[in-house]
């Protein structure tokens, strides 16, 4: 697991950051944690796709302020979603003048955009560099199930996907948390073979990040 492991030199800060949900994600839990909540799906748009560009566009513009910058101080913006050729993440990008990378890693787009972004950071490549990542459960069971307006039934295991989006600015000046270390994973195949069981495929992932939440502060005195 080490040679997987980036361990920064000089420790890229989360100087901003912002989060926009649904209203279902909004009653839950961590409701109170969330800078907006929306009031619809809809986020005053004709479609749900439209609702997903505007909220990564939010979650940018609301990172970038709480980071007292403009636009014009993020020299990269790191994005993705879950729909064909991360197609929200590039059309909210066309609003912006920002040079643009798109990724796709799925549920772990967020984690791989810091990952990414810290590696950028830490090899002093660029000054400021904005990670982020959009989903909308509408937009996604048109994608990998079925449009909503089929009225199917969910299978009990079926899960639901986030309608969230969030973005940090990473910067090695300035205060906040910063990212000592990034691990990049493999993809292993487990043989779940039950296309609406999607827990059973991330138990694995699951299991190794709690592993590493072990592991990691033991050695985080230590060289790699």
């Amino acid at each position: 697991m080490y040679n997987q492991t980036i361990k920064f030199k000089n420790k890229p800060k989360i100087i901003g950051n912002y989060s926009i949900v649904g209203p279902k994600e909004g009653e839950g839990n961590f409701g109170s944690f969330f800078h907006h909540i929306m009031k619809s799906d809809k986020f005053n748009e004709k479609t749900y796709e439209k609702a997903e560009r505007k909220m990564v566009e939010t979650a940018l513009n609301g990172a970038i302020a709480s980071a007292n910058l403009t636009p014009k101080d993020i020299d990269l913006f790191l994005a993705g979603d879950l729909l064909n050729q991360i197609i929200s993440s590039s059309y909210a990008a066309r609003s912006f003048d920002i040079p643009y990378l798109g990724l796709f890693g799925a549920c772990s787009t967020m984690a791989e955009s810091l990952a990414v972004g810290a590696c950028i950071i830490d090899g002093k490549f660029f000054n400021n560099v904005a990670c982020a990542t959009v989903s909308h459960f509408s937009t996604a069971e048109r994608q990998f199930r079925f449009p909503l307006e089929l009225g199917n039934q969910r299978p009990p295991t079926s899960q639901w996907t986030a309608t969230a989006s969030g973005c940090s600015i990473l910067s090695l000046k300035g205060e906040g948390p910063y990212i000592s270390m990034a691990t990049f994973g493999k993809v292993t195949d487990w043989g779940i073979n039950d296309v609406n069981n999607m827990g059973a495929a991330m138990a694995p992932a699951i299991a190794i990040i709690g592993l590493c939440g072990m592991i990691l502060p033991r050695i985080s005195n230590t060289k790699i």
